[in-house]
């Protein structure tokens, strides 16, 4: 799990599910620093906040390579973590979850980014946020939310 003081980079499923149930904000909450690539706020398709940096991938070559594995806004924001210091993933792609972890890339999903925010006081319960999910097109299975209450103590 990320500490609350690191650089975070996110991607862009990250940023669409928690601005589909209002609660971006928690990654401001959460981290010193909230970063993504052009690529990613691109997908996102809609104006990002002005907290969120937007920065270029220097090794694009690197980046390309990661394309063969995974898709283009993950590859970017993976290649902007091996350029970055101190920093962690917001992954929610399976595929570029295990690209990550053979690369040695700290990384969390948006779900555990939820779970940090329970656990560092900046939300009370996790539950509102699992109803809230629940009603978007985003799919978890139910174990993963009943895992994730558990975590929280909330069952």
């Amino acid at each position: 799990m990320p500490l609350p003081s690191k650089i975070v980079i996110a991607d862009t499923s990250c940023f669409i599910l928690l601005d589909k149930i209002g609660e971006l904000p928690l990654l401001k909450a959460l981290f010193r620093e909230v970063v993504t690539t052009t690529v990613i706020a691109t997908e996102f398709g809609s104006p990002l906040p002005d907290w969120i940096s937007i920065e270029e991938v220097t090794n694009i070559r690197y980046q390309k390579l990661l394309e063969l594995e995974v898709d283009k806004g993950e590859a970017s924001a993976i290649a902007l973590s091996s350029e970055k210091e101190e920093n962690v993933l917001i992954l929610d792609d399976l595929q570029a979850r295990k690209l990550a972890q053979r690369l040695g890339l700290p990384f969390t999903g948006t779900l555990g980014i939820i779970a940090k925010a329970k656990q560092v006081g900046i939300i009370s319960s996790v539950k509102p946020i699992i109803e809230k999910i629940k009603g978007t097109n985003f799919r978890f299975s139910e174990e993963i939310f009943s895992s994730m209450l558990k975590v929280a103590g909330e069952v």
